[in-house]
């Protein structure tokens, strides 16, 4: 075992190399925000989409928009508005008369990364069609099926304090998200560097390709070979299940749970928690790895109870009582 973790930690330093150099160029447009980029780098390694939800102004869209600056691939940055038809995300069939026949036009959903910014302001038709994009990495447009480009990742944001002209995500297009992230607010210190920085009516927002989309590719492999022990494996079992059943757990949320978190929930908290650790540069996950990434995963996960809206309990307080109630390995 010990041969087998001295090689997967060799392999985890040598493809881990360009992960410093991206963080560093992002980071000379992102000022603070540090949370967020490790999220979407997590989301980017493991082939999972990611949500993330803040008040205007927290640099979400310029985030995602960096980052994708500094990877050698597509990146398409889609408005969801109320009137925004299927047929303007996916594409659609265009009639010829000239000589009578129907045309494909692809829509700017073929790219590596979009941007669906303000995704929760798009119709239920809207969402049913990226929900197909998102789970099956496919488009059908009229009787033919075509399959996205590799890497294909969707970075939504959304506002979460302003609701008119707004739908809710169903929670089937919730679940799709890997990782659901809340942005905060940056520290005094960091808002201080943020009025040095931005406080121009150019700003300097241009980043250095530094990765492609070959190596990032080649990266998820290396995480799926990170080494994941059983007792780790056990305690991610039982964090997942304890959404469900709190009380074999011997947690006090009688009442407060109306659903727990899918098998999905288990399959992305795994994948997540090796990513976490490829980002620190090791090859083997710890509790720590999992605690850390946790929350992201499941918040978006846990449907509360009448009774806990009442209490004013969220279901990110359950995903930290269940985190303090679980014993660590």
């Amino acid at each position: 075992m010990n041969t087998l973790a001295n090689q997967i930690d060799a392999e985890v330093k040598e493809a881990h190399q360009w992960v410093e150099p991206l963080l560093a160029e992002v980071g000379k447009v992102v000022i603070g925000q540090k949370k967020l980029v490790h999220r979407l780098l997590t989301g980017l390694l493991c082939n999972g989409h990611v949500l993330l939800e803040g008040v205007p102004g927290l640099a979400k869209t310029l985030t995602v928009r960096t980052l994708a600056g500094c990877i050698r691939t597509g990146f398409q940055r889609l408005q969801f508005t109320p009137d925004l038809l299927p047929a303007d995300l996916v594409g659609t069939l265009i009639y010829n008369p000239r000589d009578g026949e129907f045309t494909t036009k692809l829509g700017p959903i073929f790219s590596n990364l979009i941007l669906a910014d303000e995704i929760n302001r798009a119709p239920a038709k809207v969402q049913s069609a990226l929900l197909e994009a998102m789970q099956e990495r496919q488009v059908t447009i009229s009787d033919t099926t075509y399959p996205l480009p590799d890497p294909f990742l969707v970075l939504a944001t959304q506002n979460p304090i302003e609701q008119e002209g707004t739908y809710q995500l169903p929670e089937a297009q919730l679940d799709r998200f890997m990782l659901k992230v809340h942005v905060g607010y940056p520290t005094r210190e960091e808002e201080r560097g943020i009025l040095e920085a931005m406080a121009t009516s150019a700003p300097r927002l241009g980043v250095q390709e530094v990765v492609s989309a070959e190596q990032v590719i080649a990266a998820r492999q290396t995480v799926n070979s990170v080494y994941v022990d059983d007792r780790i494996k056990d305690y991610i079992v039982d964090i997942v299940w304890a959404t469900r059943d709190p009380a074999a757990y011997k947690l006090k949320l009688d009442g407060m749970i109306r659903y727990g978190a899918s098998p999905r929930a288990t399959i992305y908290l795994t994948l997540a928690s090796k990513a976490h650790a490829f980002i620190a540069g090791r090859g083997y996950v710890t509790p720590q790895d999992v605690k850390s990434i946790g929350l992201d995963v499941l918040r978006h996960r846990i449907g509360v109870s009448y009774e806990a809206e009442a209490e004013s309990v969220t279901s990110e307080s359950i995903v930290e009582s269940i985190f303090a109630g679980l014993p660590v390995p």
